[in-house]
């Protein structure tokens, strides 16, 4: 039986890694991308709607599948507006998710953070944390959530944080051991990995994946 899949966010880093692996993998047969310009990405498998993730609800015909990836994020150094923040990092995900219910879409899959916490202190967190608890609220089928320390892998963009993070997360990464594990940088790659293996099977609840978990399930 041919599977649909549609993908938020696939110009970042795990999103990028996740478009590539489900266009190679034979489940799917088809991979809707919506994107705010043309990926030079090309397959039988994929399709592109270039749109205005203001203007949702236009779209909404369009969002039919069996899974919906949700890789689509910002930094406050990317987006320092705390408003389009927000946008981005919450109300298209939960704009997105809320239109899959209507459409009765069965699996949704999305990136927030480690230590997401809506009543956390730190900003950043607590509104991954905000968007955990809707997206509950929605009562999917199959809802998983993917909680990654930091990331490791090739952005396209330079980031200053990059170049002090990376060195030091390979010293720090040995120490981390037994609870703290969770705490280890992870490759994009096996975060994308480890969407695409959880898509794959036919699992039914809410699941949250700290980043020591998505490791092993990658």
């Amino acid at each position: 039986m041919p599977h649909k899949a549609i993908l938020i966010g696939a110009t970042g880093l795990i999103g990028s890694n996740l478009l590539q692996l489900i266009i190679e993998n034979s489940f799917f047969s088809e991979v809707l991308v919506f994107t705010r310009s043309a990926l030079s990405v090309s397959s039988p498998k994929l399709k592109q709607q270039i749109i205005d993730f203001d203007n949702l609800k236009q779209y909404t015909s369009l969002i039919t599948a069996d899974v919906i990836f949700c890789c689509i994020g910002s930094t406050r150094n990317k987006t320092p507006d705390k408003t389009h923040y927000k946008k981005v990092d919450v109300d298209y995900p939960l704009a997105f998710a809320r239109i899959g219910v209507e459409n009765n879409v069965k699996q949704f899959h999305i990136i927030t953070s480690l230590n997401a916490n809506f009543q956390s202190s730190n900003s950043y967190l607590k509104l991954k944390g905000q968007l955990e608890e809707e997206l509950k609220k929605l009562n999917y089928t199959s809802l998983h959530i993917y909680q990654p320390s930091y990331l490791e892998g090739l952005r396209k963009e330079i980031r200053i944080d990059d170049k002090i993070m990376r060195p030091l997360m390979k010293l720090i990464n040995p120490m981390l051991i037994g609870s703290l594990q969770k705490y280890r940088s992870i490759k994009a790659s096996d975060v994308a990995q480890a969407m695409l293996n959880q898509s794959v099977k036919n699992l039914k609840g809410t699941f949250t994946y700290p980043s020591n978990r998505i490791k092993e399930l990658a």
